[in-house]
Order: structure tokens, then sequence, then C-alpha cells
């Protein structure tokens, strides 16, 4: 049996938790996508604190052990904050896998460059 395409697939596990939780992000005004982004960037800020934590990054604290399954957690949540984020956006796995692949091709040219200048400019067809 073939797997799904798997960013699809957690792509339509999200949106089916957010609508079980009142989140519809296919038919926001603008009002209330300003809302959810500004929400969902809040949240991933916390998960982001909360995947710190798992790191022992007090050096002055020596209690502290990298909790790695926690870290991993983390990690997981922000992945429901940020497809939500894309969605109320407008975007679908596709959308992302596209975006990402261009995106990655800018990273790779600014590598390749030596990147000594930021330039928005190469972004905009993504």
């Amino acid at each position: 049996m073939d797997k799904p395409d798997q960013l699809r697939e957690l792509f339509r596990m999200q949106q089916s938790l957010n609508e079980r939780i009142g989140v519809h992000t296919y038919d926001m005004s603008d009002e209330d996508k300003t809302k959810w982004v500004l929400n969902y960037c809040r949240a991933m800020s916390q998960e982001m604190a909360e995947l710190t934590d798992s790191v022992p990054w007090k050096w002055w604290a020596k209690y502290q052990k990298f909790d790695e399954q926690n870290a991993r957690v983390e990690v997981v949540d922000l992945f429901h904050f940020l497809i939500s984020l894309a969605q109320v956006l407008g975007m679908s796995a596709d959308d992302v896998f596209e975006a990402y692949c261009k995106k990655n091709e800018v990273n790779f040219q600014r590598q390749e460059s030596g990147y000594t200048k930021k330039d928005e400019n190469d972004s905009k067809h993504i």
C-alpha cells in the first residue's frame, strides 16, 4: 500500500483540528487573518521558548539536562501552528512545497555568491 503524501496529510489533519476548535482558515476576512497570523506567531514564539527550555542553556545552572524527547514534541507543536499559519495565508501543502523549493534555490544562490549584500528582490518571485 502506498503512503499518502505526508505534507498534504499534515495539512488535512491540521485543517480538521482547526475546524474542530472553531477556526475556519479558508474563509477569513482580512481582519480575522490579521488576528490569526498574530495568534499563531505568538503561539510559535511560546513553543520556541519551550523548545529552548529543553536544552541546557543556563550556563550557571548545573542541574539542567538535554530533554530530547520534549524537544521533539515542541518541534511538532511548531508544525501545528506553522501549518495553521500557512492555511490562514491561503497556502496549501503544494503551495508551501513550491515556495520552499524556490526559496531553497535562492538560498543556494546566495551561498554561491557569498551573500555579501541583502537583496529582497531575489525572493520576489516566490
